[in-house]
């Protein structure tokens, strides 16, 4: 499979690990800043992509955080919302599961009722609108300690909107130890919310393990350190945990040093249940079907490769059985339609692939980034087809 872009941009598609602020556009980012002047944020969208290039992860929560702070309005929020949707549509991704903060902006003095409303409203105007499904995932911006905890607990319990569906912690792992969150998440689950913290992503596996057995997390967010621990390797792989891996975001925050030796084939060979996302996409300069690229070369993939991956997320998200058939049933027409008749005239994605094959590059990438990896595609496929196994009844 020479490129995979013409495939993976008409793939139907959910993602699961996508950030509410860190998905806005540098144009929205531009026209958020000219509404704000006393930000720091570049007006002009050609500097943000400097804005945008991180020393480490320190610095990528620094800037993240400069761009919470623009969203200061009710309407702020909507715009926002929507245009990230918009953004999805444009990719073929049906169902999104996106990572929302809502005490980062009720802090900054938009009522509680206000951004309920907002984000509610966006996504009901981008089902019907766009054909995007948007569920929420409320979360815990863990530098900001227990307070932000408990406040983002009773907002996600008292003010709940009808699209949460989840629990999550975010923000630096160091010096943030996963089991203090132990209650809000406890209160959390026992209104029937999913817990997906981020785990492993900067620090080792015993976090991963925090989030696991303090937590009871459903899926971890990242989990790039788990391939350091066989056994937790094989719990994942037996429970079906799934990892929610962002390859371009572990290489531009320096998470990992060279994306050849991103761990997400040791993951999938392990067995575990791995899915592709792009957490913050625009600050990457990425997108989701440039990680399916990204993941397609790794893994050396062919297009029923790529569609397994699709499935994985899936099988993973917090979708109704009904929603999860239906879309699984699309991602399998879409392929055998394909591999059947590839289009004379493929769609080609038009978004920001080649600046993030640039920037791969940069940072340690070599070669042709679509070249495949011939004798690693028997393991890889075994793997993916095992997976495949163990969850076909989800889609009966």
């Amino acid at each position: 499979m020479t490129d995979p872009h013409p495939f993976i941009a008409g793939l139907p598609k959910a993602e699961l690990h996508v950030h509410h602020v860190g998905s806005a556009s540098p144009r929205i980012v531009a026209e958020l800043a000219a509404r704000h002047p006393d930000s720091k944020v570049p007006t002009d969208p050609e500097a943000l992509a400097d804005y945008f290039t991180f020393t480490d992860f320190a610095h990528f929560i620094e800037v993240y955080l400069s761009v919470v702070d623009l969203i200061r309005t009710p309407e702020d929020v909507r715009l926002l919302t929507f245009e990230v949707a918009r953004d999805m549509a444009r990719q073929n991704i049906r169902y999104a599961e996106l990572t929302v903060t809502p005490f980062s902006s009720t802090r900054r003095g938009i009522p509680e009722v206000a951004f309920m409303e907002a984000i509610e409203d966006a996504r009901k105007s981008a089902e019907s609108e766009l054909g995007v499904v948007l569920r929420w995932c409320f979360d815990i911006p863990g530098e900001a300690g227990l307070q932000a905890a408990e406040e983002t607990a009773r907002l996600a319990v008292e003010r709940r909107p009808e699209g949460l569906v989840s629990f999550g912690l975010g923000g630096p792992e160091i010096g943030v130890e996963r089991p203090q969150f132990k209650p809000y998440f406890d209160r959390a689950i026992a209104e029937g919310l999913h817990s997906v913290p981020h785990a492993g992503e900067t620090t080792g596996p015993q976090t991963i393990w925090d989030a696991l057995t303090v937590l009871r997390a459903e899926r971890i967010g990242h989990g790039t350190s788990s391939v350091q621990d066989p056994k937790l390797l094989e719990h994942l792989a037996e429970h079906r945990i799934a990892l929610e891996v962002c390859p371009t975001s572990n290489i531009a925050t320096r998470a990992v040093t060279d994306i050849e030796l991103h761990p997400i084939r040791e993951m999938v060979q392990a067995g575990v249940l791995v899915t592709v996302n792009s957490d913050d996409p625009p600050m990457f300069g990425t997108d989701l079907n440039n990680e399916y690229a990204v993941a397609a070369r790794l893994l050396a993939l062919d297009e029923q490769g790529i569609a397994s991956l699709a499935k994985n997320a899936v099988e993973a998200s917090f979708l109704d059985p009904a929603g999860k058939r239906r879309l699984a049933e699309e991602i399998d027409t879409y392929t055998a339609n394909w591999l059947r008749a590839p289009p004379a005239d493929p769609v080609r994605h038009n978004g920001p692939m080649a600046d993030t094959t640039t920037r791969i590059t940069a940072v340690g990438h070599r070669g042709d980034p679509y070249r495949a990896r011939e004798n690693t595609l028997p393991s890889i496929r075994s793997a993916l087809d095992r997976g495949r196994t163990r969850s076909r009844s989800t889609y009966a």
